[in-house]
């Protein structure tokens, strides 16, 4: 089995917020992939699926992005699995809008609900889905733009790379990050190459 956290804040005002990209990277894989409904469990929200011929659990942790690590911990411990099984997807700053990477552990990078996995987890050793949301520029700024909303120009890109990253999943599963990566990246040029 796999799990699959998407790191967001619970608030229904936050629900659009670019920090809260990996909640909506996960929603969007639960319902291409026809996942069962969400429930309540490990302190967070869980649907589970199929994908490529493995069980799936997806999560979103509702302890708030700062205590992300206490959701993820427990349901970890809860059907002991090692940290290679856990993908965390998460707004990354230092990406372009609408770009995307996968690594396998790593720093933190001082995004907070990374932090919260690293402790929780005692260690860095899984895998991270990195969703580009670009930085505003200078570090007084960035405050406001994680905890910012999409605006209706972020459409072009956003859209894409959800229905690219929904569609490649297979390929996570399977251990195939540089075809995974690849996928998303030609569905994005594709859809610029339609605006």
């Amino acid at each position: 089995m796999l799990l699959w956290v998407g790191l967001g804040n619970p608030e229904p005002g936050m629900a659009r917020n670019r920090h809260n990209i990996g909640f909506m990277a996960v929603d969007t894989i639960a319902i291409r992939h026809g996942f069962g409904p969400w429930r309540a469990r490990f302190k967070g929200l869980v649907a589970e699926g199929t994908i490529a011929g493995e069980k799936v659990m997806t999560l979103k942790p509702q302890t708030y992005m700062n205590a992300s690590g206490e959701s993820v911990q427990t349901a970890a411990a809860f059907f002991k699995l090692p940290p290679a099984a856990i993908t965390v997807f998460h707004d990354e700053l230092d990406l372009m809008p609408g770009k995307l990477r996968v690594k396998l552990g790593g720093g933190a990078a001082g995004h907070n609900g990374l932090r919260s996995m690293d402790r929780m987890l005692g260690t860095p050793d899984y895998w991270r889905v990195r969703l580009g949301i670009g930085h505003p520029g200078v570090k007084e700024r960035v405050l406001g733009h994680v905890l910012g909303d999409f605006v209706a120009a972020d459409r072009d890109w956003l859209i894409p790379l959800l229905d690219g990253l929904a569609d490649a999943a297979p390929l996570l599963v399977t251990g195939e990050a540089e075809a995974f990566m690849s996928k998303v990246a030609q569905a994005v040029q594709a859809a610029e190459g339609r605006a």
